[in-house]
């Protein structure tokens, strides 16, 4: 596949073998929704053919197509076959009268419904949807009535339905909460199809490949295990070759030192087979990676008192729904606390009441980056404790990023608000450390994606060195590579950190304490995800 000069991929023949399920990864740029439109028909390649099964289902990006549809009915169109015989049926019994000819279709179309189980079609559905964490009270809803998160999961049920011979995933863990997850790993692991899935949930691929499919080098090379086997097989394939080529480097200096001294003498026999044996030693070449790990560094410009945090008694309320009742805890210097819970438990709103009476935090900008409209906090007492500077990262991170003059701005004009001693040679170093070339330092912040806009929070929180960091879904717009230096860079971080996150590599090695959100309730629970996550496992094997 190629757009004018760029080659995204080349002369690749690959196939993809049903009971295997594959993680296709590669960097941002790379063309993995681009190879997995290709493989779904919906892009034809510039060069080449692609061979389907005949049951093939693709997760839909269109969150507003299925509108006018109920949601039960959206998650059984992922049968196109189903559905277009449910719908003839269904058309045929609102005529008033039948012909014998009607009559004779009818029968045509109630064996296409016997055939793909379409009498349990709503209750399948129905499964299908609760483990997603989709309440059946939404289930007989229209889909434009639905939140946006709500609709991607409808959506993801929409590419499970119905058996696929072969199932194509792009990001499906986007808008999950980990229960919902976990639920996903275990659907697929018992899918015996052939899966394809996009994700940059770096645990979320290990637990459910067999294989990566990488696309780098302008090519896909198929490798056998999770993420980190193929990035183990990967490094060790490339230290390989610049070894070897080393070796070969030597041995052939050697060898042109000996054609140059002898090349005139009496010896041209062992010259001429010395240049045979340089020609055979050719260096072996390697591509050029796509691969751009950026450098996230977080410090503190001094530290916070020993008390960080004080709450007592918070609560919090939208209409009639109690979202948040009566939470107290205390923060001590240095803790690491993971904030879980199912979506729509109140994560973001615990960590807006918790923010609402800090001073390094406008309220302004809390009203921005909020769904809600009114107070944040409705009761309780927070107190923050002496020098606590708090690093916020919302998740509508993109309303942290607004021009100060309200028109147009650069990308370095905005970093440099923050900071006016800061250097523009320091400001471009961070930006470059994020992966921002020199000339993007003057692109206007308004036409910045989702990554780009969240790299760029990365930067200024870099810049401002705050001893508390609060992060509420900082991975959802972040490649794998981005995801794994933002990992390291918490672990290293001696200061403070408040995390809300679904991915679980980030929460299992970041965390050392965990607040579990149920119901209004807060679950505080001092120790590691995993050492929480044991504890869960073993109160549900009590309760069996």
């Amino acid at each position: 596949m190629r757009y004018g000069a760029q080659v995204l991929f080349e002369d690749v023949s690959v196939s993809f073998i049903a009971g295997r399920r594959y993680g296709l990864t590669g960097p941002n740029g790379a063309g993995k929704s681009t190879f997995m439109r290709l493989l779904s028909g919906n892009l034809e390649p510039s060069k080449g053919a692609v061979v389907r099964p005949r049951k093939l289902s693709l997760l839909s990006q269109d969150q507003f197509a299925f509108d006018q549809h109920r949601v039960l009915d959206t998650v059984i169109m992922g049968n196109a076959r189903l559905w277009g015989a449910l719908s003839a049926r269904e058309a045929l019994y609102a005529q008033a009268t039948l012909s014998d000819e009607d009559g004779m279709r009818l029968g045509e179309l109630e064996g296409v419904v016997g055939e793909e189980d379409g009498y349990a079609a709503e209750s399948d559905a129905a499964v299908l949807l609760q483990g997603l964490g989709v309440p059946e009270i939404l289930h007989a809803r229209r889909m434009g009535e639905l939140q946006g998160g709500q609709k991607v999961r409808v959506l993801l049920a929409q590419a499970l339905f119905g058996q696929p011979e072969a199932l194509l995933l792009d990001e499906p863990t986007n808008h999950l909460d980990l229960d919902s997850i976990h639920w996903l790993e275990q659907f697929l692991l018992r899918y015996d199809g052939a899966l394809l899935v996009i994700s940059h949930d770096r645990h979320f691929l290990n637990r459910v490949c067999t294989h990566i499919a990488d696309i780098d080098y302008q090519t896909v090379i198929v490798y056998t295990g999770g993420y980190d086997d193929m990035v183990l097989a990967k490094t060790q394939v490339r230290t390989q070759v610049e070894a070897q080529n080393v070796q070969r480097e030597k041995k052939i200096a050697q060898l042109n030192d000996f054609i140059a001294r002898f090349a005139a003498g009496t010896r041209s026999s062992q010259v001429q087979s010395r240049r045979k044996e340089v020609e055979r030693l050719q260096l072996t070449e390697l591509a050029k990676s796509n691969i751009a790990r950026p450098f996230i560094k977080f410090e503190m410009l001094r530290p916070s008192g020993k008390h960080v945090l004080e709450a007592e008694g918070v609560a919090q309320a939208y209409g009639g729904s109690e979202a948040l009742r009566g939470f107290t805890a205390s923060v001590m210097r240095g803790e690491k606390v993971a904030i879980l819970g199912r979506n729509g438990a109140g994560k973001t709103t615990l960590l807006q009441a918790l923010l609402s009476g800090a001073e390094s935090v406008p309220d302004a900008l809390l009203r921005r980056t909020s769904s809600y409209e009114g107070a944040f906090r409705s009761a309780g007492a927070v107190r923050w404790g002496h020098e606590a500077q708090i690093g916020y990262f919302a998740q509508d991170h993109r309303a942290l990023i607004a021009s100060p003059a309200g028109g147009k701005c650069s990308l370095l004009e905005w970093l440099g608000q923050w900071d006016a001693a800061a250097s523009n040679e320091e400001l471009r170093g961070l930006l470059g450390q994020m992966l921002f070339q020199r000339e993007e330092a003057n692109k206007d912040i308004a036409v910045l994606s989702g990554g780009e806009a969240a790299r760029l929070v990365f930067c200024r929180l870099m810049l401002q060195k705050p001893n508390v960091l609060v992060f509420d879904e900082p991975t959802n717009h972040l490649d794998l590579e981005t995801i794994n230096a933002l990992n390291l860079a918490l672990q290293r971080f001696q200061g403070t950190v408040l995390l809300v996150s679904h991915d679980e590599d980030l929460v299992e090695e970041v965390a050392t304490r965990v607040w579990h959100l149920d119901g209004g309730n807060v679950e505080d629970f001092h120790g590691t995800y995993d050492a929480w996550q044991q504890q869960v496992e073993a109160a549900e094997s009590l309760r069996a």
